[in-house]
């Protein structure tokens, strides 16, 4: 899966973090990495202990030859290595912002901080509505899109009858 895909459809945590009470900038200006990249979004008031949260999403597939080894051995150890370049990537920030990687496996598994992240977005939407089923319709939501995603990218890969005329 394109990582230029996941981010610009921000697997729908704008919404979420809008909804939670929480404004966020997609995509903020003056977070640029060396190389010229930026996180996916920055939430415009504290997060947590008074400093913002700025988070990076990166989908990586559970059958790529580089993962395929350790995923065979443990569920979900795709997206713990993605997780683990993205806060090397990032470890430039400024200490006074909280950076939140979300790795998510394209066979579902969520790297652990992400998780936990998630679940206190869901958390802080049950607070607001008042529905206790908040957090669970956010990961459903997510997983909804990582199936969609996959959908496409499965779709791409068979020929089109354009290119050959026999099909």
């Amino acid at each position: 899966m394109q990582n230029s895909q996941a981010s610009d459809h921000q697997l729908r945590y704008c919404p979420c973090h809008n909804a939670a009470g929480v404004p966020v900038a997609k995509q903020p200006v003056g977070f640029a990495r060396l190389d010229g990249k930026q996180p996916d979004g920055l939430t415009l008031i504290p997060w947590e202990g008074g400093k913002p949260l700025t988070w990076d999403v990166t989908v990586v597939s559970t059958l790529a030859d580089s993962y395929l080894h350790s995923t065979s051995h443990s569920a979900g150890s795709a997206a713990e290595t993605a997780s683990v370049r993205k806060e090397s990537k990032y470890s430039s920030l400024p200490p006074d912002y909280i950076f939140q990687p979300v790795a998510i496996e394209i066979l579902g598994p969520l790297n652990a901080s992400a998780v936990n992240f998630l679940s206190e977005v869901g958390r802080r939407l049950t607070f607001l509505s008042g529905d206790s089923r908040e957090t669970s319709f956010l990961f459903q939501r997510l997983s909804m899109t990582i199936q969609r995603f996959n959908c496409a990218l499965i779709t791409d890969s068979f020929c089109s009858t354009d290119e050959d005329p026999d099909l």
